[in-house]
């Protein structure tokens, strides 16, 4: 009982680190997917939330600017690759950093053992 008790203490955290994670990703992927949709439609860059979902996403589409050639707009609207690779490679890294924290959660000998049979 007492393994339990100390396994179900130390998931805890663990449990909310994770949920913290699948937050926050959650919240950067809907708003990668606004910028995408909002440059997809031709959306008026000057309009106040268009500005405000250009002006929060554009850190995090920034490193991914040089990645493809810039798109040509059809009738105003911009197929925006980099901020689609910036949702995948945001997903992974979040999904990555999620499978980090669980690696670290104790487990039990007969636990880990039959883990290892599975794989």
């Amino acid at each position: 009982m007492e393994t339990s008790a100390s396994q179900s203490g130390s998931s805890k955290p663990l449990y909310r680190a994770t949920q913290v994670i699948w937050y926050l990703l959650t919240l950067l992927e809907a708003l990668l997917a606004f910028r995408f949709v909002l440059k997809l439609l031709g959306a008026n860059a000057g309009a106040g939330f268009t500005a405000f979902i250009y002006g929060i996403t554009g850190i995090f589409v920034a490193p991914f600017h040089a990645v493809f050639r810039v798109s040509q707009p059809i009738s105003g609207s911009v197929i925006e690759w980099t901020t689609l690779l910036a949702i995948l490679v945001y997903l992974l890294v979040g999904w990555g950093i999620k499978r980090i924290f669980v690696m670290g959660k104790t487990v039990s000998t007969p636990e880990a053992a039959e883990k290892l049979s599975q794989q």
